[in-house]
């Protein structure tokens, strides 16, 4: 019996993904080889190198595009001969800067295998994850006739720009399939799978003053001075705790950015701040606007000579939490347990893709990946044997979630 025949038993699944661990190293090195940070560099040769490997291993892609024909990512589609739901295996093939490149104990893009080590922007987020998820569809192409619905690799090149381009344009795009029932996330690290995440409420807060000569003899309102008001008003105020053991993070409020003002001698008549709201189940959108609102308000009646303040909306995703029943959380840490590690299932603090995912109604986990260090810092680096044991956990899950979504009757979304 093959480790196909038995994908709930991984000591077969595990011996394939050890053959592979060489193959996934090299695909990984050459894409690390290529720098292909988000917003800077151009996103043609991580592409290309990824259709080649799997057009090498007979399996066909499909290149996403933005609104001006630019492109944000890449898929490829393994059809089950029977029908089921769609399942997603999703990782960036973006990075992160690379900061100080003198600071790095290699450079960035060398690609330096040592001491058990990949080094090199990207190698951990989540280019390795990439190479692993497709090696898992090679693996998985041979048995198609054995599967039930569809398995989806998306890898994106617009996720460390914060747009999420390659997501956006198949999950929310004019051809967005409906049979989505679940995407898992390659973001690195054994310890936990992500399970869920805090969502996000951002705004821009366009707040005014009277702008004057600085040195005239009358004093006009600087808008930087009632932002600096704004500002302690907003870092006062009270937010609910979370909502116990299913969600036991509380909302969170930052101001993250301020600007306004030039030179010396203007008094300004502008200032923007960045507001970044984590919010929760119990602590959502709404509450956030209405907070926000209340606090606004209060400011721009202690300045009755300035005109009120604009509330710009710049990106909500609703908080989340997968199930315990849920099939997607239920198959990959069964999968990673059998693969002999035990990760926790937990509710992250910071948002990430899975948040805009489940504003479209779908769930994701975020986050079962490779031992690593450095994430977007000086030095990221990857343990290399720590390759297999992913691999064969994804692997896994993704074939019990084939294999069972025509018995269990899960509509699509």
């Amino acid at each position: 019996m093959s480790a196909l025949d038995r994908p709930h038993h991984l000591p077969e699944v595990l011996a394939a993904a050890k053959q592979d661990q060489d193959s996934v190293l090299a695909l990984t090195r050459e894409l690390v080889a290529i720098p292909s940070r988000g917003g800077i560099d151009p996103y043609d040769g991580v592409l290309d190198t990824v259709r080649a490997w799997l057009s090498d291993h007979g399996l066909d892609t499909k290149t996403l595009t933005d609104a001006t024909g630019a492109p944000v990512g890449l898929t490829c589609e393994i059809r089950g001969a029977h029908p089921g739901p769609r399942w997603v295996l999703d990782a960036c093939l973006d990075t992160a800067p690379f900061g100080d490149a003198d600071a790095w104990t290699y450079p960035p893009t060398s690609a330096t295998v040592a001491d058990g080590w990949l080094h090199g922007r990207g190698a951990a987020d989540s280019k390795v994850g990439a190479a692993i998820f497709c090696h898992i569809a090679a693996r998985l192409a041979p048995v198609a006739a054995h599967l039930h619905g569809t398995l989806v690799l998306l890898f994106d090149v617009d996720e460390h720009t914060g747009g999420f381009g390659g997501a956006k344009a198949y999950f929310d795009g004019p051809h967005a399939p409906d049979d989505v029932a679940g995407v898992m996330i390659g973001y690195p690290g054994m310890a936990k799978v992500v399970v869920g995440g805090r969502g996000v409420y951002r705004t821009r807060l366009h707040v005014h003053g009277v702008s004057s000569h600085s040195g005239g003899s009358k004093t006009s309102p600087s808008a930087i001075e009632k932002a600096a008001h704004l500002v302690r008003t907003l870092s006062t105020a009270d937010l609910p705790d979370g909502a116990g053991p299913a969600f036991p993070l509380p909302g969170k409020l930052t101001v993250t950015a301020m600007r306004g003002g030039e030179g010396f001698s203007v008094t300004p008549d502008l200032c923007v701040l960045n507001v970044d709201i984590r919010t929760t189940p119990i602590f959502d959108a709404a509450a956030a606007e209405t907070l926000l609102r209340e606090r606004v308000s209060h400011v721009d009646h202690d300045w009755p000579d300035t005109p009120p303040t604009d509330i710009r909306l710049d990106t909500c995703w609703p908080a989340y939490a997968l199930d315990d029943q849920s099939p997607l959380r239920t198959a990959l840490l069964s999968a990673a347990r059998a693969a002999g590690v035990e990760p926790t299932a937990k509710i992250a603090g910071p948002s990430n893709i899975g948040n805009y995912l489940a504003g479209l109604g779908i769930p994701a986990t975020a986050g079962f990946g490779v031992t690593y260090t450095g994430l977007h810092a000086t030095d990221e680096r990857l343990q290399i044997d720590t390759i297999p044991t992913v691999q064969a956990a994804y692997h896994a899950a993704v074939y019990a979630l084939l294999t069972t979504a025509a018995a269990d009757g899960r509509p699509p979304r």
